[in-house]
């Protein structure tokens, strides 16, 4: 730089050298002022090519998209055979999920020039995305004939290979892979690491490898450190998967269910605008559904910040279409990893990551670089309003034999791995007459898969693969099957939900990963621990034992369907209840000003959500502060103890919160939320002049309690006393306007 400048000082009104400042301070990562640079560099000389054409990366590596690409249109009527700026221009495009436009840009840029390793492995790349997959590894096997150690190929090649299932000399490639995640220099999706290594110390690597080398971590964060004070818990979801996928599959039912007294939901949205129902479910589940696919990152992580967002949680994590760098602009004081990527996003931007104590084992803690939050039951939330076909297919419609055992995988073909596919393979011939159902995930993985089988002495007609229907008639089908085989290491996730909903059983190998223990968590919250094996031995001989044993595979699918109606795992209801309690104690930390801290979720009773008119009868949003500086070393205490009071008031056990509650008054006399919810007790017990004592109590405390008001109004109705009644709730509406029931 020192030397850029020097030559600025001899040459002030040289655009060359403006241009070289400008490219020496990219490099250092000062991306602003490279920005600056080249802008004088072009106001010297509007004609410069090279400087329209760098001016465009950097604004791209800011996000700024729509300015790159002008730039980059600008160098191309400057030079129209200069493939460096066609290549550009394909990445800008492809960023903007372009995706045809950015192949017609790289097949440009190849013409130009065969021997452009980057634009080939760009190609590569985007022709996988679009599922043009034959193609796609035609164009990684140039890039790698052209540069063996082109570090962007590696990777992508090889889970191009596993997504068609062409397994010849796979494992050369696979310890290449492990090799280069042990090097900080990794800069491909960690995500896809979870498929081929079940490491979790090396999945954390990776991710913090990543991190360092892909995203932009060093710019002053948007959110300053501000304490907001709002009367509901700010809470944001950041998807590209607000459509029918598996993420909205899952999840519908809990925005649904989210308590607007307590929480303000608003869904960040960079993925396809729908026209589905699905896509019109989640937008009417969301206080407010905004659309930031025309905004760069920068912009979206400004509109959370402008929203004052409390809690802000990534759905997408590593995984395809992620924007994981509007989270690292630090735009919320509360950051959460997850659903999306099952593992570590290795980001000191992230606060914390939703386990639970199976998925994720305490002692796993230094594998993470986010705080662990478990959940109770399974980590995994289940919409139990989906629907199933009512009419199951035939098993001719299916293409499956008319008798037979039925061994089903419908796993996406990238997580089949020769080590499992030999068990299954042995199962066939250990199984007369039986078959196995596999996915049709792509045009290549039939031939592929039936050629493995053929070398493994199968009739490769005994796989039968079904192609891809609707989600009612796909799960209706699932009937069709006798025992669901998990893949490893990474298992089945909503497909293992899939399964159990429709009353499928489901046989796991539990390995030691977050990826590879999803199964085995929805197996224990389903009631069915045994169906998780911890060894290949173990998993193959308990197939073959319940492929044989026709009675006791039955018993295991009976207790499937009595369960189903039973057990946590698809009672949202008690699922959302666990969340809302993490998120408020979250939430509590970050009002003490503590740091992420792990912790345990208590569990809740069963209980349906009451949502009706009157502020006693909705679970109340513990709004706490920080307690007197005295009282610190019981924070713990009385953080856990609100809590538990505040879920035992849900479920109506109203005598065992009072003692709860009366536990932390003689810890803490002066704690506004256990005076006001021993006020929402006694309300419910039609106890309104205690309730009138103890609401008094705790607006001595906090005055400008919109809620507290409120439910001294309905106190003092209850007490005939209307006059004063309305006097509370014309003070509430004072303190909150937008209070409804107040109002």
């Amino acid at each position: 730089l020192g030397y850029h400048q020097q030559a600025l000082d001899i040459a002030p009104n040289d655009p060359q050298a403006h241009h070289n400042l400008g490219l020496a301070l990219h490099a250092q990562g000062q991306l602003e002022a490279a920005i600056r640079a080249h802008h004088q560099a072009l106001k010297l000389d509007p004609n410069y090519q090279k400087a329209h054409n760098n001016l465009g990366v950097a604004l791209q590596e800011l996000g700024q998209y729509k300015l790159a690409m002008q730039h980059y249109r600008t160098a191309l009527e400057l030079q129209p055979d200069n493939p460096h700026a066609l290549n550009n221009l394909g990445n800008t495009l492809q960023t903007q999920g372009q995706l045809t436009e950015a192949i017609a840009y790289y097949r440009q840029a190849i013409t130009l020039q065969p021997d452009y390793p980057q634009a080939l492995n760009n190609l590569a790349i985007v022709l996988q995305a679009q599922g043009m997959l034959g193609e796609a590894l035609e164009q990684y096997r140039q890039v790698i004939a052209l540069q063996p150690d082109f570090p962007g190929a590696l990777v992508p090649y090889y889970f191009c290979r596993r997504s068609v299932c062409d397994w010849r000399g796979l494992e050369v490639d696979a310890a290449k892979v492990i090799a280069a995640a042990g090097l900080t220099t990794w800069d491909a999706s960690p995500w896809k690491l979870l498929a081929i290594a079940d490491r979790p110390d090396l999945q954390l690597a990776t991710a913090r490898s990543y991190c360092r080398n892909r995203l932009m971590t060093s710019t002053p964060p948007i959110w300053q450190g501000e304490r907001y004070q709002h009367d509901k818990i700010r809470l944001a979801y950041l998807s590209a998967d607000f459509h029918d996928h598996a993420t909205a599959y899952l999840m519908a039912e809990l925005f649904e269910r989210h308590d607007r007294d307590r929480f303000d939901l608003t869904a960040i949205s960079f993925g396809p605008d729908s026209t589905s129902a699905m896509r019109q479910r989640l937008v009417n589940a969301f206080d407010r559904f905004i659309d930031v696919r025309q905004l760069s990152d920068l912009n979206a992580a400004r509109q959370l910040r402008k929203l004052e967002i409390d809690i802000a949680v990534d759905l997408k994590g590593y995984t395809r279409d992620a924007r994981t760098q509007i989270l690292a602009h630090r735009p919320a004081p509360i950051q959460v990893n997850y659903l999306g990527h099952p593992g570590s996003m290795g980001a000191e931007f992230m606060d914390y990551i939703l386990v639970d104590p199976f998925i994720v084992p305490p002692d796993q803690q230094p594998h993470f670089s986010e705080q662990l939050v478990h959940l109770p039951d399974c980590y995994q939330v289940n919409d139990g309003t989906r629907a199933i076909a009512d009419e199951t297919p035939t098993r001719s419609e299916c293409g499956l034999p008319e008798t037979g055992f039925v061994f089903c995988s419908f796993n996406n073909s990238y997580k089949l791995e020769p080590t499992c596919f030999s068990i299954w393979m042995r199962l066939l011939n250990a199984v007369p007459d039986s078959v196995l159902w596999l996915l049709k995930s792509n045009a290549w993985v039939e031939a592929n898969l039936r050629r493995e089988a053929t070398a493994r002495g199968v009739n490769p007609k005994r796989l039968v693969f079904a192609d891809k229907v609707p989600l009612p008639q796909h799960l209706a089908r699932h009937r069709l099957a006798d025992l669901f085989l998990d893949s490893w290491p990474c298992c089945a996730h909503t497909t293992a939900s899939d399964a159990l909903w429709v009353g499928l059983p489901v046989l796991t190998y539990a390995g030691q990963s977050f990826a590879s223990r999803v199964a085995g968590s929805l197996l224990h919250a389903m009631g069915l621990p045994e169906l998780v094996t911890h060894t290949w031995d173990d998993y193959e001989s308990l197939a073959l034992q319940l492929a044989t044993h026709p009675q006791q595979l039955q018993q295991l699918r009976d207790r499937l369907e009595q369960n189903r109606e039973t057990s946590p795992l698809f009672n949202c209801d008690r699922f959302c209840n666990h969340l809302e309690s993490a998120y408020e104690t979250m939430w509590f930390h970050w009002q003490q000003g503590k740091s992420p801290q792990a912790f345990a979720v208590t569990p809740v009773e069963d209980s349906e959500r009451q949502r009706k008119t009157a502020t006693t009868d909705r679970p109340h949003r513990l709004s706490l502060q920080s307690p007197p500086q005295s009282d610190r070393s019981s924070e713990q205490f009385t953080v856990t103890e609100l809590h538990r009071g505040l879920n035992l008031i849900r479920s109506s056990q109203l005598e065992q919160a009072e003692t709860c509650l009366n536990a932390v008054m003689a810890r803490q006399s002066e704690c506004f939320d256990a005076w006001q919810l021993l006020g929402v007790i006694a309300l419910k017990q039609q106890q309104p002049e205690i309730a009138q004592s103890r609401l008094s109590q705790a607006l001595k405390i906090r005055p400008t309690s919109a809620e507290a008001r409120s439910n001294l109004g309905l106190a003092l109705r209850d007490l005939e006393q209307l006059p004063e009644a309305i006097a509370q709730f014309r003070l509430a509406v004072q303190h909150n306007p937008n209070f409804p029931d107040a109002f």
